[in-house]
């Protein structure tokens, strides 16, 4: 028997509590209907009741709705509420220990932010990223301070009940709802053993960017806040999903204890080229396809091994999965992605690969489309997966970290010294000179590289500029 009879989504405006229903309702044995106590609609706008109680039986009496959802049938059904629904059954649903409690929040300077652009666009809800409204709003100081207020009250009503009624409820962040394990985690917290084994994603973030772009005045609102950067608005917003260790593509060699760890779309061919060349043997020889168990027992067996990765510009990155994965037909590359970004993203490349009359106007225009939607992708804003070969290289990394941080970051340009350097540290005395990078085809970087793609990959991966330091690429 389950030890709740419903549940309620305890949210606000622009916190991400459309995400989180839509995904409660992919369970099947949950039901949430909306904001079923807004005080201006039932359930959702346009709509006439919820479970056959109207909006007049619900102002009448709000225990008639309450009582159908906790006896709707087949189902464990629930709710959102926000801090200005009708407060008539705030104490009831508080002082129910049969009811589980969830709790959604947001940095409050978002979902004010967020709240403004959908007032002055009029879009409340995004499922298409092509029909996506954009608007910059104006931050009001005095109207800011009443939003945190209003919300802080709320929290401290909320903490303040389930303490002195020893409940504990289910707290979810804005960040979390991305994690498809937090999702099935509450599931489970609800009593359902169902586990998903995706997100639901037909809603779209629907303004990823970071605040300086979106608010029009952005310097008043450092001032506003008193100069203490509380709220992280200068951070770049990351909506990756967090990335494991891909452990069966590292490389070891066959006799040197060195082992990589390949950043995808980076000089992948090159790396693996100079390491087979320390041990004079053909690349097949290579150790790889390593499990997390045959990792640890390489680990033990080789004492004193160095493990490293290396890193890419961004610009030739980004360029060279286009043209691998997206732009060629050949092995490897990603046909479905590619059929998709050409008929759903209108990505203007040739259907059966680069033909004669491709040339390199029309590969700077493909590139830079599909620049734009590598942008939207990393926002979560489109239905296809972020793919590691043009994800963001701090992400890679950081997954690295779950089974083996590497010893050293290298950065392409700079494997000439610093492989050396490594396999010298291992021991080696005579060591060849790493192979430079072949050209992209069918066209050059160089052919097409401009400041304008220049400024378009440094916005799509500024963590990636932070983080490693990466300047212009020419």
């Amino acid at each position: 028997m389950s030890k709740f009879d419903y549940f309620v989504v305890f949210a606000e405006m622009r916190t991400g509590s459309n995400f989180l229903e839509t995904n409660i309702n992919a369970f099947d044995g949950l039901n949430c209907h909306g904001e079923a106590f807004n005080p201006h609609f039932i359930g959702y706008p346009n709509r006439d009741d919820v479970l056959g109680v109207t909006l007049e039986q619900r102002t009448a009496d709000p225990m008639v709705l309450l009582r159908a959802i906790k006896e709707e049938p087949d189902h464990l059904s629930g709710f959102r509420y926000f801090h200005n629904h009708d407060p008539r059954i705030l104490d009831t649903i508080l002082n129910d220990e049969r009811c589980a409690k969830i709790v959604l929040t947001r940095n409050p300077l978002d979902s004010y932010v967020s709240w403004k652009i959908a007032q002055a666009t009029g879009q409340w809800k995004l499922t298409d990223v092509r029909r996506r409204r954009d608007s910059k709003v104006r931050f009001d100081g005095a109207e800011f301070k009443l939003h945190v207020e209003d919300l802080q009250d709320f929290q401290v009503t909320l903490m303040k009940a389930l303490q002195t009624s020893g409940q504990t409820a289910f707290y979810v962040a804005y960040e979390d709802l991305q994690d498809i394990d937090v999702m099935n985690g509450l599931a489970r917290y609800l009593g359902v053993d169902e586990v998903l084994p995706a997100l639901d994603k037909s809603l779209k973030r629907q303004n990823p960017s970071a605040l300086s772009e979106k608010v029009s005045n952005f310097a008043e609102v450092s001032l506003a806040l008193a100069d203490l950067d509380r709220f992280n608005l200068n951070r770049t917003p990351n909506f990756e999903p967090r990335r494991g260790g891909v452990v069966p593509s590292y490389l070891a060699g066959a006799v040197v204890p060195l082992l990589y760890m390949p950043v995808r779309s980076g000089p992948e061919a090159e790396v693996a080229q100079w390491l087979a060349a320390l041990d004079h043997v053909p690349e097949t020889s290579l150790l790889t396809d390593f499990s997390q168990k045959t990792l640890r027992k390489w680990k033990r067996g080789n004492k004193g091994h160095r493990t490293f990765t290396v890193v890419r510009h961004p610009v030739p990155r980004v360029h060279a999965a286009f043209c691998e994965r997206i732009l060629s037909t050949d092995e490897g590359s990603y046909t479905k992605i590619r059929n998709t970004l050409r008929k759903t993203y209108k990505l203007p490349i040739p259907k059966d690969g680069p033909d004669p009359d491709y040339d390199v106007e029309a590969h700077r225009t493909a590139f830079l489309a599909f620049l734009d939607f590598v942008k939207a992708n990393l926002l979560g804003q489109t239905s296809i997966r972020q793919d590691a070969h043009w994800a963001t290289q701090s992400g890679a990394v950081r997954g690295f970290g779950d089974m083996a941080l590497p010893d050293m970051i290298i950065r392409e340009e700079e494997m000439a010294s610093y492989l050396p350097a490594l396999a010298m540290q291992v021991g080696r005395k005579s060591v060849p000179d790493p192979i430079p990078a072949a050209q992209d085809a069918p066209v050059s970087l160089e052919a097409i590289y401009d400041a304008e793609i220049e400024a378009r990959v440094r916005e799509i991966y500024q963590r990636d500029y932070m983080i490693f330091g990466f300047e212009n690429w020419r």
